[in-house]
């Protein structure tokens, strides 16, 4: 006997088309499962989803320093950009460039270490003279910013975007060298 057999044995008054109990109950339990995981899950989605489609904010160049001031040697500059965060926008966040000229370009580098983070230094190690030093783990920079074989950062230091206009030095937002 088969299942069907069985489940008009069961329920021999119903008709050809009506919903039995069970068809009824599994629809229900489906619907109220499904609205409960959209419920559940569209959040989640949003927030993964979200920050990847707003626009990004455009980023402007911020005046750093007279052009006069830039020397071969590099020189630490600080200016204020506004930033946005998850929390804050537009808070006034204090940033810091290595900046030196280099013939008729001008290097302006994040002091940002590429192994943990910590801040660089311009010749501050006598082992290193005319190297950036970061004092937290030995890593160590050339001029240019590229990373030294054999010490543990494994990138060179980021570049900020500049612009020279009348006389002043304009950095905007920084470029990640690989």
């Amino acid at each position: 006997m088969s299942e069907r057999d069985l489940e008009q044995e069961r329920e021999p008054d119903r008709r050809a088309g009506e919903v039995s109990r069970r068809q009824f109950l599994t629809y229900t339990l489906m619907g109220v499962g499904g609205f409960l995981a959209a419920t559940i899950l569209t959040p989640m989605i949003r927030a993964a989803i979200d920050p990847a489609l707003k626009a990004g904010t455009e980023s402007s160049m911020v005046p750093v320093a007279d052009i006069n001031e830039i020397t071969t040697e590099p020189k630490s500059f600080s200016f204020k950009v506004k930033m946005d965060d998850a929390w804050v926008k537009g808070q006034d966040t204090t940033l810091m460039a290595w900046v030196y000229k280099d013939g008729d370009k001008i290097m302006a580098m994040s002091p940002i270490c590429k192994h943990l983070g910590c801040t660089v230094n311009w010749n501050t190690n006598p082992k290193f003279p005319e190297h950036f030093f970061c004092p937290c783990h030995g890593g160590l920079y050339t001029k240019d910013g590229i990373n030294v074989p054999g010490t543990p950062p494994k990138a060179p230091l980021d570049l900020y975007d500049y612009q020279v206009k009348d006389g002043k030095l304009y950095l905007g937002k920084l470029i990640q060298r690989t």
